[in-house]
């Protein structure tokens, strides 16, 4: 199946983020609702995602093969992300430490400011005053799905890494 360069954009995309949401791809691809997003894959990408058992999306192996992606070897894991969760991965508590709510999160961001931790601004960044606690929840549960950062419940569910964070490198997703 041939696919158009609009396509071949979202499956990477697909791949990119997997697993992933109807609605983190929708507010990706400009979509007014996950209706949509799943009327696109249907129709368009069929063959190269399917759903797990918690109805998230993922990729084929065809399909990280077409966009160019190769299973991670030795060294870090790689995790592309958008800008929020990569700056929210680059603040939250480490896996040995205690894990810290979502409130505790966005003030880590807002000290930091507009930008990275490390202090430069990047395309696609977030105002850090403009952030509301739903922002940062959100991210922080789209690391929890690619599997690098834990939800640990106490009164309220808090979050910390669930790897070592050199076990990852955390890139940008373009925006």
């Amino acid at each position: 199946m041939e696919l158009s360069d609009e396509a071949t954009a979202r499956l990477e995309d697909v791949v990119a983020l997997q697993p992933t949401k109807n609605a983190e791809l929708a507010e990706r691809w400009g979509m007014d609702g996950g209706s949509e997003v799943h009327g696109y894959l249907e129709s368009e990408l069929g063959e190269y995602y399917y759903r797990d058992e918690n109805s998230l999306i993922r990729a084929t192996a065809d399909a990280a093969s077409l966009v160019g992606e190769e299973p991670d070897e030795d060294g870090p894991r790689t995790v592309r992300v958008p800008t929020l969760q990569r700056r929210a991965f680059a603040v939250v508590a480490d896996h040995d430490e205690r894990a810290e709510s979502v409130v505790s999160v966005l003030h880590k961001l807002r000290e930091a400011g507009a930008g990275d931790a490390d202090g430069a601004e990047r395309e696609g960044d977030v105002d850090a005053d403009d952030l509301t606690a739903d922002d940062v929840r959100s991210a922080l549960r789209g690391l929890e799905r690619r599997g690098v950062v834990e939800v640990v419940r106490r009164t309220v569910p808090t979050f910390r890494l669930a790897v070592e964070r050199d076990a990852v490198s955390i890139e940008p997703i373009d925006e």
